[in-house]
């Protein structure tokens, strides 16, 4: 089954303080996703912000609310952003010791499960949940700022993942330094999710931008750009 290919511009690069126009922009542009990168501090060199905020922007769009949690613990947080609005909730293999009770967590308030991984971590840990999550996400930057070098190594990764996932219904996203110009790359691997931050906002061509990546990704699966 081959997935929509999907630009899904991480909100993290945006401006907060006029954090809901920005939402606003980016959909008018031509999202299709918004990914929400939500950081404690803890788990993550950096914090960003909570469910109260993300709450605050939801009505700014309609789009898919693709929350990634880099935090830990997270599943006392997951109905507050289950609450706040996110559609996808997904959970770090290595924020806690229960991933599989996470993933049952997020089927039970009703919303999309997924699992991701750091760049350290390798494929095989998910291999005992792959039929419990709605998307897989792949780190390629070690997590906690914006603006990152994309790690090359992370598209073995994405093809032993993209493997694993077979025929399932799975969306394979990937986070960290994707550019127009490492696009194509990140798709022939077997990604159909590409998250972007600075890619995106930068310059504040966020339509022109999103098109880029999103012409390079559709060209490397052979389809009309």
């Amino acid at each position: 089954m081959t997935r929509p290919l999907l630009i899904a511009p991480s909100i993290l690069a945006a401006d907060f303080a006029k954090l809901g126009d920005e939402v606003r922009a980016i959909d008018a542009a031509g999202a299709d996703w918004v990914h929400v990168d939500i950081m404690d501090g803890h788990f993550v060199p950096n914090i960003s912000f909570g469910p109260d905020v993300m709450k605050s922007v939801r009505a700014a769009s309609k789009k898919v609310f693709d929350v990634h949690l880099m935090i830990s613990p997270a599943d006392p947080y997951l109905e507050a952003f289950a609450k706040a609005g996110a559609d996808i909730i997904t959970v770090h293999v290595e924020a806690g010791p229960h991933l599989h009770r996470s993933l049952q967590a997020i089927r039970a308030l009703g919303k999309k499960a997924g699992v991701v991984m750091n760049p350290g971590t390798p494929a095989s840990s998910i291999e005992s949940v792959i039929d419990m999550v709605d998307l897989v996400l792949v780190m390629s930057v070690n997590p906690g700022f914006g603006g990152q070098a994309f790690i090359p190594s992370a598209l073995d990764k994405i093809r032993a993942i993209r493997a694993m996932i077979g025929g399932r219904p799975i969306d394979l996203e990937v986070d960290g330094g994707v550019t127009a110009a490492n696009a194509a790359d990140v798709v022939r691997a077997g990604a159909n999710v590409l998250v972007a931050g600075s890619a995106v906002f930068k310059g504040g061509q966020y339509k022109e931008n999103i098109a880029a990546i999103r012409n390079a990704g559709a060209i490397a699966r052979g389809e009309a750009a």
